[in-house]
């Protein structure tokens, strides 16, 4: 096994941030994505190389923060904008959704900015998509946009810390935890505690109402024990034995989605009302937030070719999610009785399906015919035996591949 190294990488979101930072003041600029996926650091390179003066602080720390906090931030910006003459400044808050009522002290600030013509660009960051947006959807609407991160693709991962394909599919998106995989031990309980425990903790059920904590935790292990599985809400309270209801599991798997650590793929059906109301496809956001709960050593994926099978399907959603998050895709599985299509990614009006071959023994019969004969998708797909190998596949960022 390679051992990584700290990366030198500057993510390709780095150039979109400078570019919008670079044009006259318009929008406030939201970084949002799940935690340790490398938010602040791409910031902090983005102010490294900016000619004007930048200001960045954070709210995720053990002292209280609050609106007085906020206020005292944004003036020091304001001061810096001074100081910075025609070029302004740049003011880069990070954890806001931690601020309580956040979104309505920046809408006042930046609104009394443009009226006085201030030539402050602010930038906010969170790692929890979902109460970002929240907050944003209720004071800010059309004074925003937002630059989403996922976690680490493949490609980064190869070129940031030499990774192979075996070692991604175990070792999944999180660059933090990369240099650990020398001691597979080590990893796993970093993971545990710091990843999946803190997020638990701290963005979703520290910020979020959760009526039932001990369900959304048993939920998510429950959805990385069965990613690339559909499960209907009832067999999954049946297999939680808790007395529940389908549309708190609902809720809660919106949340551990909006994490960037769990989501349900919905069901392609053409017709919206139906999707709604279809069992999801369990799928992890990373593989690593699987292999860390599995108790195996990374070996396993050479000696068990089931577990490599579902880490493969696994890896490929997470891909495709990645993608369905930044690219403006829409991501979903099909089903009709036995027959199964793995993916179908939707652009606009343009469907294509995607069938992987992992090696695993099928749980369905490959619906691929009857999905062309019903949709008229416009291209079909196969990743893995006898398709598109699986490391090309994941190295390429989705939207070239379905151009091709």
């Amino acid at each position: 096994m390679s051992t990584p190294e700290e990366p030198l990488l500057v993510r390709s979101q780095a150039e979109t941030l400078e570019a919008r930072l670079a044009e006259a003041r318009r929008f406030l600029q939201v970084v949002a994505g799940p935690r340790q996926v490398g938010k602040t650091t791409l910031v902090e390179q983005v102010l490294a190389r900016t000619s004007r003066p930048s200001l960045y602080a954070s709210a995720d720390e053990p002292s209280l923060r609050d609106e007085t906090w906020l206020l005292t931030q944004w003036e020091r910006g304001r001061a810096l904008a001074a100081q910075g003459g025609k070029e302004g400044a740049v003011l880069a808050l990070d954890e806001i959704q931690k601020i309580p009522r956040w979104s309505e002290v920046v809408k006042r600030l930046w609104d009394e900015d443009t009226r006085a013509r201030r030539r402050l660009r602010v930038i906010v960051l969170g790692s929890a998509p979902l109460l970002v947006q929240r907050g944003l959807g209720e004071s800010l609407a059309g004074r925003f946009e937002v630059l989403r991160l996922p976690h680490w693709s493949f490609a980064e991962m190869k070129a940031g810390f030499g990774f192979t394909l075996e070692q991604f599919l175990w070792f999944g998106g999180y660059p933090g935890a990369a240099p650990l995989a020398r001691e597979p031990e080590r990893w796993r309980r970093y993971v545990l505690d710091s990843l999946i425990e803190t997020t638990l903790s701290r963005d979703v059920l520290l910020m979020t109402r959760v009526d039932k904590p001990a369900l959304l935790r048993r939920l998510f292990e429950l959805g990385c024990r069965f990613s690339g599985q559909v499960l209907s809400y009832t067999k999954m309270l049946g297999q939680l034995q808790d007395a529940g209801n389908t549309t708190t599991l609902a809720h809660y798997l919106e949340l551990l989605g909006g994490a960037g650590m769990l989501c349900g793929l919905p069901k392609f059906a053409g017709r919206v009302q139906r999707q709604r109301g279809s069992s999801p496809k369990l799928q992890v956001l990373d593989t690593c937030l699987m292999t860390a709960q599995s108790g195996q050593p990374p070996e396993a994926l050479r000696a068990d070719r089931e577990y490599r099978g579902r880490l493969v399907e696994s890896a490929v959603g997470a891909h495709l999610a990645a993608a369905a998050a930044t690219e403006g895709l829409e991501l979903f599985y099909w089903r009709d009785g036995n027959r199964e299509v793995d993916f179908v990614v939707r652009a606009g009006r343009t469907l294509t399906a995607i069938e992987v071959k992992s090696g695993r023994a099928p749980t369905a019969h490959s619906g691929l015919a009857d999905f062309r004969s019903t949709f008229k998708p416009r291209r079909t797909l196969l990743v893995g035996t006898e398709g598109i190998p699986l490391e090309e596949f994941l190295l390429r960022p989705v939207s070239e591949t379905l151009r091709d």
